[in-house]
């Protein structure tokens, strides 16, 4: 005997709510930077190859987007990452491994430590500028001139001046 069940509502506005279709964007805009960073004959042929095997996430794209040119608190960088300190500082651990970053005395705090990039990092945000720009580009392309702008603008005003992302 079949199960008979009560009349569901329509729960399709789940798939097509703006935090979801956000969420997508990001996503596809991260994979495609990431995509075209591999592909940079500008970056280091090490995390060129960690980028093209899939071993550089969009979670170290937080530090690519968030870390000072003059270097940070590890407290400090998570806040602006949104991030818990303790996954912003395996990310670091993963970056220093692989020679993007360096932890260095606080002049100010022999305590603490400052994340600074290091020549290959900014090598590495050097090509991150070219892949975001491109993949901005791209999504023009596709989307359209006034559309991209609309979006961008939308997207401003709502996130006001706050530039941590959460």
């Amino acid at each position: 005997m079949p199960i008979l069940l009560p009349h569901l509502p329509d729960d399709s506005w789940r798939l097509t709510h703006l935090g979801r279709l956000l969420g997508h964007a990001m996503r596809r805009f991260d994979a495609r930077v990431l995509q075209l960073m591999a592909q940079d004959e500008a970056v280091p042929l090490a995390l060129s190859n960690l980028a093209a095997r899939d071993q550089v996430s969009a979670a170290h794209i937080h530090i690519t987007r968030h870390l000072a040119l003059a270097g940070d608190r590890l407290t400090n960088l998570a806040e602006r990452a949104g991030m818990s300190k303790q996954a912003m500082a395996n990310l670091v651990d993963q970056c220093e491994a692989w020679g993007l970053v360096t932890r260095e005395s606080d002049p100010r705090d022999a305590r603490a430590r400052i994340v600074r990039f290091t020549g290959s990092g900014l090598l590495w945000l050097q090509a991150f500028e070219r892949a975001v720009t491109q993949a901005e580009a791209e999504f023009r392309t596709e989307v359209g001139d006034e559309v991209a702008t609309v979006v961008k603008l939308g997207l401003e005003a709502y996130c006001g001046s706050d530039d941590r992302i959460f």
